[in-house]
């Protein structure tokens, strides 16, 4: 495993779970301490579900009474009770602490997988048995590699060197955790100006994992983020402004900026001899349908269904065929949300008055169970793996 972000720990349980000796080598030296939110949409939780795996002991599970997008001046364009959502779907979504959801998987993994501070240099596949090669330790074979290194994924860019790479969505983004138990926030909602986004999503932990996008040129950067989200945020509904004084206390450095970035097109294959692809590596997207980490353990999940079980005793033609299936399983679901997640961003990033307007009332005019039913297909999870069990 190259990589224990969220997609890399979920395909190393997984793996684990069906008989298999994994590794996961990670460039950092530890598992992070700080970081921000990530949500975990019914699909998600359903494909951790399947593998024996309960987030909540660890990350909490608490539960925002309703979910939905506003106009900066409060105004509820849609509006939906996460108990609607937990009905249709069998489960609510809930938001948990990046971090904490990293401890909750690494402890599902005998210790001695895990080995921080290995930076994985390249991975030599001529030979039909990969050979991981390291910075600083010994090189490593392998049944099996899954490249879970993140959006800008060295491994994608050795393999796959015609790929155009990323794409710039023109938006940046800021994000942070704060304490806020005072302003009694029941509500998880995205908060959509002319060209600038504020979400507020109250954790399981019982804080609060705030986000803002403004369309910026990529580069653009301020010498406080702090001061710059008051000065596009700071006249917009409440509880905005009061989140963005608990920002002020925050060190500049818990204060997250990264421009926004999606995979220019999809990979021709999601696996390339005995290396798998999965997460930002395979199909990075936008955030704005909450989806890049949820399709990253359904990646994990899926992948790890299809492989044979144990070490890759079975003949190497059992693995090939399997990753074969991951991609015929994964490419054009991914893709899809991929597309999806973008169009979403350029509605919220509309700046023309006239076209905010005609967007908002679009928004307004759709029936609350239309707009809940075009949840299913990024929901369901049962729809998109058959054989997989609650």
């Amino acid at each position: 495993m190259v990589g224990a972000g969220i997609g890399g720990l979920t395909a190393a349980v997984a793996l684990h779970r069906r008989g298999w000796h994994v590794t996961v080598c990670e460039t950092a030296a530890e598992p992070p301490a700080t970081g921000a939110g990530i949500g975990l949409a019914p699909n998600a939780l359903r494909a951790l579900r399947s593998i024996g795996v309960d987030v909540t002991p660890t990350t909490g599970s608490a539960v925002p009474a309703t979910m939905g997008v506003r106009r900066s001046d409060g105004r509820w364009l849609v509006r939906t009770a996460t108990a609607d959502l937990a009905a249709r779907y069998g489960t609510p979504p809930i938001a948990v602490p990046r971090p904490a959801l990293a401890v909750a998987l690494s402890a599902a993994l005998p210790a001695e997988a895990l080995r921080y501070g290995t930076a994985v240099t390249a991975v030599d596949d001529a030979e039909g048995r990969p050979v991981l090669r390291t910075r600083s330790g010994p090189d490593l074979s392998a049944d099996l590699v899954v490249a879970a290194d993140g959006i800008h994924s060295p491994l994608r860019r050795a393999y796959f060197p015609a790929h155009p790479g990323l794409h710039y969505l023109g938006e940046t983004s800021w994000r942070a955790l704060v304490d806020a138990p005072d302003l009694g926030i029941q509500a998880m909602s995205e908060t959509w100006g002319r060209g600038e986004r504020f979400g507020v999503t109250p954790l399981s932990d019982g804080r609060f994992y705030l986000y803002a996008t403004a369309a910026v040129p990529a580069g653009t950067r301020s010498a406080d983020s702090r001061a710059e989200l008051r000065r596009r945020f700071g006249s917009w509904h409440d509880p905005i402004p009061a989140l963005l004084d608990r920002i002020d206390r925050l060190a500049p450095a818990e204060v997250l900026r990264h421009d926004l970035y999606e995979l220019a097109a999809p990979l021709p294959r999601l696996h390339h001899g005995r290396i798998a692809w999965l997460g930002d590596a395979a199909h990075a997207m936008a955030p704005n349908l909450g989806q890049g980490g949820c399709q990253a353990i359904e990646d994990a999940v899926v992948l790890a269904h299809l492989l044979p079980g144990g070490d890759g005793d079975d003949a190497p033609d059992g693995i090939g065929t399997a990753l074969a299936a991951y991609t015929a399983a994964r490419r054009a679901r991914t893709d899809a949300v991929r597309v999806r997640a973008r169009r979403v961003g350029r509605m919220g990033a509309l700046r023309h008055p006239l076209a905010v307007a005609a967007r908002d009332l679009a928004v307004r005019a759709t029936p609350d169970r239309l707009a809940l039913r075009g949840l299913d297909d990024l929901f369901d999870f049962r729809h998109q793996a058959v054989g997989f069990a609650d």
